[in-house]
C-alpha cells in the first residue's frame, strides 16, 4: 500500500500524551501543541522584533548598511525566544505529558558552530538562560538567512564548477539561488577565512534548533538539506563534487543528513530540569517550513497543490516523477520517502498586488474586487509582468512589462509589441496582476513535473480569503480550490486540560510539525516508517486546518474551453517570459 494513503487506520498514539511542534520563521517563533487525539490545545509565539527588541532586528532580521544584499539574523536571539516561549508554556502546562517534539524553520539560513560547541551544548546550566550559555559558542554572531541576495557571484562559480545551471539543478534538485546555503557557506570561505576556520559545525536553522533541544549537533534533515546545492536529490547523500566546489573540507562540517522521521536522540537533560519535560520525551528530526506546511495541510499523494498567497509566493505540490529545471526547488517528500516535493518561490506576491491595488483601485480592495468583476476571463490576451522586487522565478529585475495576444492559437512573438502605461486601462491592471501571477505558477510547476490540472488546490496566505482571486486560480488550474483556516478554536491549555474553548490562531508550519512529533514517535516505536496517513486517518478535519471547499470546477464544456485557452495563453506567457530574461541579459 502506497505510503500517504488515506485508507490506513490511525495507530495508536499513547493516551493523555502531547506533542510539540515550533516554527522559527523570518519573524517569530511559533507552537502548537496537538494531544493524543491530535486535536490543537495551545498555540503561542514569540515575534522577534517586539519580545525581545535588544536584538534590533527589523523583521526579524539586519540588514547590513555596509554590502547591498546582505541579510542576517542573530541565532542567539532564536535560543532566547526558544527559552521564552516554552517559559510560557511551563507555566501553565504539564510539560511532563510531552511524548515528542520537532520543529519548522526557515530554510537555507546557515549558523556557524566554533570548535568545541558541542562541549558547551551538551553541559549547559539548566539554572540558566540559553542564550548567554552559547555566546562562545558561534564562529560568528550572526547567520545569513534565505532573504540574503549578497552571493551571486558564489552562486555563478558554484554552477560554473558544477558544468553549469542545469547540471547543478539535476543532480541537486535547484539551480544555485542567493538563498542556497551552499553559496551563503562559499561566501563565508571566501570573505571569512577565520570564521570558516573556526567553524567545528555548519547547521540550517532548523538543525540549530534541533540541537538546542537534545543537547548536541543534530543532522540536517534530507529535505531542508535540499536547499543547500549539496545533496544528490536522488541518493540522499552529499555530493563530494558539488562540496569541492563550494569548500574545503566542508563534508566533516555538514555531516550526516538524516531522514525528516528520525529521532536523534531524547530531549537534553536541561530542557528536564528547566521546563519539566520527562526524560523520555524524543525530538524528531526539524526541516524547513515549506515541508512542515505541507504536512500540517495534509497533501498526501500527488495531484495535491497548495498556493500560499503572501508577502512572498510559494507554490507546493508532491509528485513522483520530479523533473529538476532551473526553476524550482525539488525536495524529498518528508512524510512520504517515496515521492517528492516540488517548491516555486516568487518573490511578488501581496505587496505587487498591493501595488496595483494603490495605482488603479483607488487603494481599496473593495474597488479592486469590482474592477476583476468587470473585466472577463483572459483580459482580451491582455498580459502583465509585474514585478516590484528583483524576481526568483523568472529572473528578472525590478519592472511593469505590458503585452496584448491577440490570436492565442498563432500570434507571432516577433510581432508583438510592448505596451505603454496608458494602453491597458484600471480594470485590465487588476485582471493581469492576478492572472498573470496564477499563469506563471501554472507553467512553472507543469516544468517541474506537477500534474496539471491538479487534483484540488489548498490556498493559504491572506490574499485566500478573496473568493473572485481564488476563482481565477480554480480557472486556470482546472480543479477546485480549498481554503486553509489559520484561526479556530481549541481548549483552554491548563493543568489539568479542561474543555474550556478558547480562540487561537494556528499556523500551518508548527502544526505540521507537531503532527511530524507524532509521526516521528510512531515510526520510533514501531521500529520502521509508517505512512504519515496512520497518524491522521480518520481524523484529517482536527488536522488540516479547518479546509473548506471555497471554490468548486465544474467539469462543463464552457470551463473546459476556458481552460484549454488559458494553456495557450499559459504558452504565451513563458515565450514571453524568455524575451525578457534575454533582453535584460539575467542568468539562464
Amino acid at each position: 500500500m502506497a505510503a500517504g494513503g488515506d485508507d490506513l487506520r490511525p495507530l495508536r498514539l499513547p493516551a493523555d500524551s502531547l506533542f510539540l511542534g515550533f516554527d522559527c520563521s523570518t519573524q517569530s517563533l511559533k507552537a502548537t501543541v496537538l494531544d493524543a487525539d491530535l486535536t490543537v490545545v495551545a498555540a503561542d509565539s514569540v515575534h522577534f522584533d517586539s519580545d525581545l527588541p535588544h536584538y534590533g532586528t527589523d523583521g526579524g532580521v539586519l540588514r547590513d548598511p555596509a554590502e547591498r544584499g546582505r541579510i542576517v539574523s542573530p541565532p542567539l536571539m532564536w535560543a532566547e525566544a526558544l527559552d521564552l516561549l516554552l517559559g510560557r508554556f511551563a507555566a501553565r502546562a504539564d510539560l511532563r505529558r510531552v511524548a515528542a517534539v520537532s520543529g519548522s524553520a526557515q530554510q537555507h539560513g546557515s549558523v556557524y558552530w566554533a570548535r568545541d560547541a558541542a562541549a558547551s551544548l551538551a553541559a549547559l546550566d539548566p539554572a540558566r538562560p540559553l542564550a548567554p550559555q552559547l555566546a562562545g559558542a558561534l564562529a560568528a554572531p550572526e547567520a545569513p538567512v534565505w532573504m540574503d541576495s549578497s552571493t551571486a557571484a558564489q552562486c555563478r562559480e558554484v554552477e560554473a564548477a558544477m558544468g553549469g545551471a542545469a547540471r547543478l539543478a539535476a543532480v541537486t534538485g535547484c539551480r544555485a539561488h542567493e538563498r542556497c546555503t551552499g553559496p551563503q557557506i562559499r561566501k563565508v570561505y571566501q570573505t571569512r577565512p577565520a570564521v570558516y576556520d573556526a567553524t567545528e559545525r555548519v547547521s540550517l536553522v532548523s538543525s540549530f534548533m534541533a540541537s538546542l533541544l537534545i543537547g548536541a549537533y543534530a543532522c540536517i534533515d534530507e529535505t531542508d538539506g535540499a536547499g543547500m546545492n549539496l545533496m544528490d536529490i536522488s541518493t540522499r547523500q552529499l555530493r563530494q563534487d558539488a562540496l569541492q566546489a563550494t569548500a574545503p573540507n566542508l563534508e566533516e562540517k555538514i555531516g550526516r543528513l538524516a531522514p525528516a522521521h528520525e529521532v536523534p536522540r531524547k530531549i537534553s537533560p536541561y530542557f528536564v530540569q528547566r521546563f519539566q519535560f520527562a526524560s523520555s520525551c524524543l525530538v524528531v528530526q526539524w526541516s524547513g517550513d515549506n515541508p512542515n506546511s505541507l504536512a500540517g495541510l495534509t497533501l498526501s499523494s500527488p495531484g495535491d497543490l497548495a498556493i500560499s498567497l503572501g508577502t512572498s509566493d510559494t507554490v507546493f505540490g508532491i509528485t513522483d516523477s520530479p523533473e529538476p529545471s532551473l526553476e524550482g526547488n525539488i525536495l524529498p517528500n518528508p512524510i512520504d520517502p517515496k515521492t517528492f516535493m516540488v517548491m516555486l518561490c516568487y518573490k511578488n506576491g501581496s505587496l505587487t498586488r498591493e501595488d496595483i491595488r494603490n495605482r488603479y483601485a483607488e487603494r481599496s480592495w473593495d474597488v479592486f474586487n469590482r474592477l476583476l468583476e468587470a473585466t472577463t476571463p483572459l483580459n482580451g490576451g491582455k498580459l502583465g509582468f509585474y514585478y516590484k522586487e528583483h524576481e526568483i522565478l523568472p529572473p528578472l529585475p525590478v519592472g511593469y512589462h505590458r503585452y496584448v495576444v491577440k490570436n492565442l492559437s498563432s500570434g507571432s512573438l516577433d510581432q508583438m509589441v510592448e505596451h505603454e502605461f496608458d494602453e491597458f486601462d484600471h480594470p485590465s491592471e487588476v485582471r493581469a496582476i492576478i492572472e498573470g501571477q496564477f499563469l506563471s505558477m501554472r507553467g512553472h510547476a507543469e516544468r517541474c513535473g506537477l500534474p496539471v490540472p491538479p487534483k484540488r488546490i489548498i490556498a493559504t496566505g491572506g490574499a485566500s480569503s478573496n473568493t473572485l482571486i481564488l476563482k481565477s486560480m480554480a480557472s486556470i488550474f482546472g480543479c477546485p480550490v480549498y481554503t486553509s483556516q489559520r484561526s479556530g478554536m481549541c481548549r483552554a491549555y491548563s493543568s489539568p486540560l479542561n474543555n474550556v474553548l478558547v480562540p487561537v490562531s494556528i499556523n500551518s508550519a508548527s502544526l505540521g510539525a507537531a503532527l511530524r512529533a507524532a509521526h516521528g514517535w510512531l515510526c520510533n516505536q514501531q521500529g520502521e516508517f509508517v505512512p504519515f496517513s496512520c497518524v491522521y486517518s480518520g481524523r484529517s478535519e482536527r488536522t488540516s486546518l479547518s479546509m473548506k471547499l471555497a471554490v468548486p470546477f465544474v467539469d462543463d464544456e464552457k470551463n473546459i474551453e476556458l481552460l484549454n485557452n488559458y494553456t495557450l495563453l499559459v504558452k504565451k506567457r513563458l515565450e514571453i517570459e524568455q524575451k525578457l530574461i534575454k533582453r535584460f541579459g539575467q542568468r539562464e
